[in-house]
């Protein structure tokens, strides 16, 4: 299975029973972290030691309520981890269930496998590390239609800069303007109002503020 396993996760009861689930199924050494940064720095001394982890395990959102962090999610955990350590396995571990989310971090940083918190987490949790211990990737059921299709959307320059107005209070009627300021032609607000809505359907969203807030998370804009 895993030789050397770090959690990165700032709920301890749910590390309590992922490290119950490792040490079951053969792990032998498993740290944790509750904050981000803490995790990166074992990840460095690790490498440095020549005792590399196998795997980690993080989760996506984590508490503020100490100094400031360099890496403030999970997401720049992952990216940074990537950097670092090219070939470690990595398995998300989260409340978040838009298939956007996870089919993004499958294609930006191949993940290793996603599974959602929810009623079967232990179940699924098993399966995936069952999985990637065998160098298969684990897609849960409910995301493998989208992550399978890239349903994680192409963003053009377009999208882009209708999404940044948004973001930045520009009201969607006065974004027309803007696209033809930057050299957009034959912009109409019926354009903008169908782009929007192809982009939420495409991301599995109802709501403008949902697709600013992944944007953000993603670094799109």
């Amino acid at each position: 299975m895993f030789e050397r396993v770090l959690i990165a996760e700032d709920h301890h009861s749910v590390n309590s029973w992922v490290k119950q689930t490792l040490t079951a199924l053969g792990t032998v050494e498993i740290r944790q972290a509750h904050y981000c940064d803490d995790a990166f720095k074992l990840l460095e001394i690790a490498l440095r030691e020549s005792t590399p982890f196998d795997l980690l395990i993080t989760d996506l959102s984590f508490r503020e309520d100490r100094k400031e962090q360099k890496l403030h999610n999970g997401t720049e955990l992952i990216a940074a981890a990537r950097r670092l350590q090219p070939r470690l396995k990595i398995l998300v571990f989260s409340a978040e269930d838009q298939p956007a989310i996870a089919g993004s971090l499958y294609e930006r940083f191949e993940i290793n496998g996603y599974v959602p918190k929810g009623p079967r987490d232990e179940e699924d949790m098993r399966q995936a590390l069952s999985q990637i211990a065998k160098h298969q990737i684990y897609i849960p059921g409910e995301f493998q239609q989208a992550v399978r299709a890239k349903n994680a959307h192409d963003f053009t320059n377009y999208d882009i800069i209708i999404i940044s107005e948004l973001a930045q209070g520009t009201y969607q009627k006065n974004i027309p303007f803007v696209l033809e300021q930057k050299g957009f032609k034959a912009c109409s607000l019926s354009s903008v109002e169908k782009r929007l809505g192809q982009i939420r359907d495409a991301l599995g969203f109802s709501k403008n503020e949902q697709l600013i807030a992944y944007c953000k998370d993603h670094w799109i804009i």
